[in-house]
């Protein structure tokens, strides 16, 4: 028999999975959904570690090479010296933000007196903003994160005396 029963039209277009596909690399989205009819196609990125864009800056390179070995700066002076106290730990990877909306004053400053529960940041994570408040009250001698930086889970965020 030449003329043999087709089977009912797939209504999945692979063409149009591959063309949402470009549109996620092309604007830098994570997913994206359309719905024609009784078709809906999700189409998402999974995020990984890799994307969270956390870079150490390097440390500073010397204009000319040193003239001496001896010349190198001491490690002592490589890392901030951490003030005695309890740190506040980011409880997440994300974006730390010092202050509610931009151009408000910061939560904290440095020196202020604090109470347990006051919120003394706020970190962005997957497009939602979660408060950071003080494990304890006293005070505040150190910030150890600038505004609107990327933070590690564990990172010391600042320090309470």
């Amino acid at each position: 028999m030449a003329n043999t029963p087709k089977a009912p039209a797939d209504p999945f277009d692979a063409r149009l999975v591959r063309k949402l596909a470009d549109i996620l690399t092309e604007t830098g989205l994570s997913e994206i959904e359309v719905e024609q009819g009784a078709l809906k196609i999700r189409v998402a990125k999974q995020i990984t570690a890799a994307a969270v864009h956390h870079v150490a800056a390097p440390a500073p390179m010397p204009a000319a090479p040193a003239p001496a070995p001896a010349v190198a700066a001491p490690p002592a002076e490589a890392a901030p010296a951490v003030a005695k106290g309890d740190a506040v730990k980011s409880p997440m990877v994300g974006t730390v933000y010092l202050q509610p909306n931009p151009g408000s004053p910061s939560f904290v400053k440095l020196g202020d007196t604090v109470e347990a529960g006051q919120t003394l940041f706020i970190i962005e994570a997957m497009k939602t903003m979660n408060p950071i408040p003080a494990p304890r009250a006293g005070k505040v001698v150190q910030i150890l994160v600038e505004d609107a930086t990327p933070v590690e889970f564990g990172e010391p965020l600042a320090i309470i005396e």
